[in-house]
């Protein structure tokens, strides 16, 4: 990732390298960029343009973070809101078992977890997708929405990029740069791992229920048939 940024770096100048991050991070939850290319929209993107921002002087972190920050707020303002106006069948249209599998485990980690669900989901890839619309459709007011967003989004937009960014500028702090990375990326799959296992826990304790629904309706069926 951070050898293609070099090259984008090299043929379209600051500027364009930018806009190009900051609109890689908008598409990848208000445009469902995120579900299907996780890698260029996530959080390799922001570590790699970090590191690119570091070793280059004609990038500046203090430009580049925050844009990217903000970049983040907005994609998923985007989601949210298309999330209320549409409601459910703007997910449910979504095609792939894979994604509609993403939808039903954002779903639950929603209901599980709320307004932190909106914070949280930022560290795990099909959580910064699915989430924001979920919470729209979910009638989420929208200033706990927005102060979640805002503090999820721009944590993890400004933590990532300059952890990069102090990887490559500081040999001294490269150690525990790439340390707090791991435990960033140790969080988010952990995170996703419970919602998982919550959701599985969920889903047969919901089928056990139906089955002895069912075998109480078959024992009273028989009851009948026998008097």
């Amino acid at each position: 990732m951070a050898h293609d940024l070099a090259n984008l770096l090299g043929d379209v100048g600051p500027i364009v390298f930018y806009l190009v991050v900051w609109g890689l991070v908008f598409a990848g939850t208000a445009l469902f960029v995120g579900v299907f290319i996780p890698f260029i929209t996530g959080d390799s993107l922001l570590f790699g343009a970090g590191i690119l921002t570091g070793t280059h002087d004609d990038l500046s972190i203090w430009i580049l973070a925050p844009g990217v920050g903000i970049a983040a707020v907005l994609g998923d303002q985007v989601g949210f809101w298309l999330g209320r106006r549409f409601g459910r069948p703007y997910l449910t249209k979504r095609n792939g078992r894979w994604v509609q599998g993403g939808i039903r485990r954002a779903e639950r980690f929603y209901e599980l977890f709320g307004w932190w669900s909106v914070v949280i989901s930022r560290y795990i890839p099909w959580g910064r997708v699915f989430i924001p619309p979920i919470a729209g459709i979910s009638g989420m007011k929208y200033w706990r929405f927005l102060t979640a967003n805002i503090v999820g989004a721009l944590s993890w937009g400004v933590l990532i990029t300059v952890i990069g960014y102090f990887a490559a500028v500081n040999p001294a702090v490269r150690p525990i740069a790439y340390a707090v990375a791991s435990v960033v990326i140790a969080i988010s799959i952990v995170a996703g791992i419970r919602a998982w296992v919550l959701d599985r826990r969920t889903r047969r304790a919901v089928e056990a229920d139906g089955e002895a629904d069912a075998a109480v309706e078959l024992d009273a069926k028989a009851a009948t048939a026998e008097s």
